[in-house]
C-alpha cells in the first residue's frame, strides 16, 4: 500500500470509527443501497426500482439522498412525490432524475440522512399517521453513511468491472477495502448479460471472490435495459425505429461503456461516442461540438441518457436527440429478499 492509500486509510478508518460511535436509529425501516467503488455501478436505477417495488409490496418508501454537488442545503425535499421542485444544480443530477421518474414517493436531500429522515417524518406526519402501509425509508448511496442504523445493506458490484484495480482512493476506484463486503446483507451484480446465468465467464469468479468475504449474504445478478426512448419534445418513440440506425452517443456517467453497450443491444449501430467525467456541467459550445461529430460521423440520430437530458435541456438542442430510459433488472428473488422483514 503506497503513502496516498494509506492516509485514506487512516482517514476512512477513523471516519468510520467517529460515525459509528454517533449512529442513530429512524423509527421506520431503513434499506440502505450502495457500493465500495466510485462510480457506474447502476445505483439509481436500482434505486428507482427498489421504491417502485416497496409501493407494490404496501410500503410507502421515502429516499434520502446526499445530493452529490447539489447546492441546496438540508434537510429539503427534492420531491414531494408530484415532480421535482428543485433543479439538477441544487439538488445534483441523480435526485432529480430519480423525482422525474417516480410518482408518490417523496424525496429528501440533506448530508446527515438521520436529520433528513426525521425532517421527512415531521414534514408528512399526518399523511403518515392516516396511511394503512409502513414508511420505509431508502438511503441513498448509503453503504459508507455509518451513522444512520439500516435494516438492510444492499451492496451493487458492477460485474464489468467489480474492483478496479483493486486499490484504495487516489489511486484505485475502491472506497474502502474488500473485506468491507461482509458489512453487506445482500449482494446484487449490476450490468450483468442475464439475472440467472451464473456460469457464465466471470460471472463465477466474482461471485466465489466476494463469498470469500461474505459466505451469508446472497448475492444476485442484474442487468439493465432500455425500456423507453423518446424525442426531447416529450414524444415516445419506438424502440424498433433504432435497429439498424446509424447512432452517436454521448454522456457524462461513472461508466460510459455501459451506456455504450445498452446502445448496442437495442439494435443501433454505434457510430461514435463523446464521453465526459460523470456529473460534468454541459455548455453550448460542447454541444455544438457533439452536433459537429455527429454530422462527420454519418449518424441519423443523437443518443442520450435520461440523466444527461436533465443537464442540457436548456440549452440550444439538435431536433435529433433521442433520450434513452434505463430500467434495472433482477431475479424476483432479489425483493423478497431485500422485504423479509
Amino acid at each position: 500500500m503506497g503513502i496516498p492509500e494509506f492516509l485514506y486509510s487512516v482517514g476512512l478508518s477513523a471516519k468510520k470509527a467517529y460515525s459509528l460511535s454517533r449512529r442513530r436509529r429512524l423509527p421506520c425501516r431503513v434499506i440502505s443501497i450502495g457500493n465500495i467503488t466510485v462510480g457506474g455501478t447502476g445505483k439509481t436505477p436500482a434505486a428507482i426500482a427498489l421504491a417502485g417495488e416497496a409501493k407494490k409490496r404496501g410500503f410507502s418508501p421515502v429516499i434520502l439522498t446526499r445530493g452529490y454537488k447539489g447546492s441546496a442545503k438540508g434537510p429539503c425535499f427534492v420531491t414531494k412525490g408530484e415532480g421535482p421542485l428543485l433543479s439538477s444544480g441544487e439538488a445534483g443530477d441523480e435526485p432529480v432524475l430519480m423525482a422525474e421518474r417516480l410518482r408518490g414517493v417523496p424525496i429528501i436531500k440533506g448530508s446527515d440522512r438521520y436529520e433528513a429522515g426525521m425532517f421527512a417524518l415531521q414534514s408528512f406526519d399526518s399523511q403518515l399517521s392516516a396511511l394503512s402501509s409502513q414508511p420505509l425509508f431508502i438511503l441513498d448511496d448509503g453503504f459508507q453513511r455509518w451513522k444512520l442504523y439500516r435494516d438492510r445493506d444492499i451492496l451493487l458490484i458492477d460485474s464489468e468491472n467489480p474492483f478496479g484495480n483493486r486499490a484504495l482512493l487516489p489511486l484505485g476506484k475502491l472506497r474502502e477495502p474488500l473485506r468491507a463486503i461482509e458489512r453487506a446483507d445482500i449482494v446484487a451484480l449490476t450490468k450483468c448479460q442475464s439475472t440467472t446465468d451464473f456460469q457464465r465467464p466471470g460471472i463465477k469468479a466474482i461471485v466465489d471472490e466476494i463469498k470469500r468475504y461474505n459466505a451469508k449474504a446472497p448475492v444476485f445478478l442484474s442487468g439493465h435495459s432500455i425500456v423507453a426512448a423518446g424525442l426531447q419534445t416529450g414524444e415516445k418513440i419506438s424502440l424498433a425505429r433504432l435497429r439498424g440506425s446509424k447512432v452517436f452517443g454521448f454522456c457524462a456517467l461513472g461508466n460510459p461503456r455501459s451506456f455504450a453497450n445498452t446502445v448496442v443491444s437495442s439494435g443501433a449501430v454505434l457510430s461514435g461516442m463523446k464521453t465526459y467525467r460523470d456529473h460534468y456541467r454541459y455548455s453550448r459550445s460542447d454541444m455544438e461540438k457533439i452536433r459537429t461529430e455527429t454530422e462527420k460521423s454519418g449518424a441519423e440520430w443523437i443518443v442520450t441518457t435520461e440523466k444527461d437530458m436533465i443537464k442540457i435541456r436548456d440549452l440550444d438542442l439538435p431536433e435529433n436527440i433521442i433520450i434513452i430510459g434505463i430500467e434495472f433488472s433482477v431475479h424476483e428473488g432479489f425483493y423478497d429478499a431485500v422485504f423479509d422483514f
